[in-house]
């Protein structure tokens, strides 16, 4: 699709956005008397509700149809791109092939992030599921390669909100991708195979990137990530990426470390899952599609940071040579750890890539993101995913991130008495309390045996934000969770060093 900013051009089929404000009313008005509709009669059909949409016929020329696109009262612009997605997704097979979304209404404050969102809406509205599906979608028009998407703005303006336009396009793209590979079979994406996918992309965004193979993993003692893996025939193995160049002892660009939870499918091992909804364990690797997704906008917005990632990948079967609870397995770090829970394996592939990380590279901040825990679910729901840092400054940081994204974050607390039931008779740690309650923060206390006491880390578990309910598939699916979170947060970093 060709994504473009115009000023005068009239597409074939136009969508105007509208808030519902106080200029609600005048602005209908103005609609109606322009396309030649009772106002009266407009303001009682359409109420600017979120995702309320009206189509509006009028005698013009070229552009025969309008369509108004309720936003909803003013709020957050994230809640914008989720209006825009919505109506690509509900009337993209009505479509013509040049669409237009006619912003010339907006003032100059609001105008580049609605463009931003309205572009990145549009596109994501579009994103299907059915790639392996033996079928096309030929008579589609909207969407199509040489199909048009034309923003409408001021001529005035035009240039400026051209950056926004392209902003909106690439992270609608990279999230697509990072969903593609969320969204994947497990006989699709082994580690082998998810290893292979994200090292083709990271070449194709110029990231520096290395597949540690399970030779390296043993040589490196990363017993703990080849303990997950061994019940499988798919060796265990780890990627490692790096974008942006160490900064000198002076520098003041940011330095951060990202871990990623790799799982590529989630039997539970020994500990085995219910069947029920099992399938759905393919999106067990959602916090290494979200690492990936974040080098990949940071290296296409060419922020002035420092990236370093460590993403194990494991997959967690039921075999003959799976770990069994009660066994006592190595990590990286030295620290024996009793396993008591073969599904508690998450923790355990994230341990080796935190300390790994913390030992090649100590970065300024450090950020592990998994789908962890369904307890994090349980305390709030998917909503939100869970914050756990014992830092205040970051823990701030993070969550203002998320609201300025959309991608909400809420945080638990790190209280040392929520570690005590980790203590092992056998081991220095077991990885799994066994307790019904506060589980996401005891898997929270476990990592942070494995930081190296790193000041500035925070754990991200996105067990309910990462995969879920949406409206282009009949079942659960990828959500691209994670990924404008940490860009705002890198953005962020970025603007507080500027500001030094």
């Amino acid at each position: 699709m060709i994504v473009k900013v115009l000023d005068q051009k009239t597409p074939d089929v136009l969508v105007v956005p509208v808030f519902q404000d106080d200029h609600l009313a005048t602005q209908l008005s103005q609609i109606a008397s322009q396309i030649g509709v009772d106002a009266k009669c407009l303001e009682q059909d359409f109420k600017a509700e979120a995702k309320e949409f009206l189509l509006l016929y009028t005698n013009a020329a070229k552009t025969q149809k309008i369509y108004l696109a309720g936003l909803g009262k003013p709020g957050r612009m994230s809640e914008v791109r989720a209006v825009f997605r919505s109506f690509a997704y509900r009337f993209q097979k009505k479509l013509p092939a040049k669409v237009g979304v006619d912003l010339r209404q907006f003032h100059d404050q609001q105008l580049s992030q609605m463009a931003e969102e309205a572009t990145g809406g549009m596109l994501m509205g579009l994103y299907s599921t059915e790639s392996l599906m033996g079928k096309t979608n030929k008579e589609q028009k909207f969407g199509a390669a040489k199909s048009e998407l034309q923003i409408l703005v001021g001529a005035a303006v035009e240039k400026s909100v051209t950056h926004a336009v392209s902003r909106g396009e690439e992270l609608a793209i990279i999230n697509m991708a990072a969903m593609d590979l969320v969204n994947l079979p497990g006989n699709y994406k082994h580690p082998r195979l998810l290893a292979n996918r994200m090292l083709k992309l990271a070449s194709a965004y110029g990231i520096k990137a290395k597949l540690l193979e399970e030779s390296d993993l043993k040589k490196e003692g990363m017993d703990a990530l080849l303990a997950v893996g061994q019940g499988s025939p798919h060796p265990s193995l780890m990627l490692w990426l790096e974008y942006g160049t160490k900064p000198g002892k002076k520098s003041k660009t940011p330095v951060v470390g990202l871990v990623g939870k790799g799982v590529t499918f989630d039997t539970g091992g020994i500990s085995i899952k219910p069947s029920a909804s099992m399938q759905f364990m393919k999106s067990d690797m959602g916090g290494a599609a979200a690492v990936l997704g974040t080098f990949m906008a940071a290296a296409r917005m060419k922020l002035p940071v420092r990236l370093i990632g460590a993403i194990p990948l494991a997959e967690n079967m039921v075999d003959g040579t799976a770990i069994k609870p009660g066994d006592v397995i190595g990590s990286h770090s030295g620290k024996s750890i009793e396993v008591i829970d073969t599904d508690a394996e998450g923790r355990l592939i994230l341990a080796d890539g935190l300390s790994y990380l913390t030992q090649k590279e100590n970065p300024d901040t450090l950020i592990d993101i998994a789908t962890l825990t369904g307890s994090v679910i349980r305390a709030i729901g998917v909503n939100a995913a869970g914050l756990f840092t014992p830092n205040d400054a970051l823990s701030r940081s993070l969550y203002d991130a998320g609201m300025k994204s959309g991608e909400q974050l809420w945080p638990f607390p790190m209280w040392e008495a929520y570690g005590s039931d980790l203590k092992s008779d056998v081991a220095d740690l077991k990885n799994f309390t066994g307790k019904p309650m506060a589980e996401c923060i005891s898997a929270a206390k476990f990592l942070e045996n494995f930081t190296r006491e790193h000041p500035r880390w925070a754990h991200l578990d996105i067990a309910g934000m990462a995969f879920g309910d949406a409206e282009h598939t009949k079942a659960k699916s990828a959500t691209g969770y994670g990924i404008r979170l940490l860009l705002k947060f890198l953005e962020g970093l970025v603007e507080k060093g500027a500001e030094e």
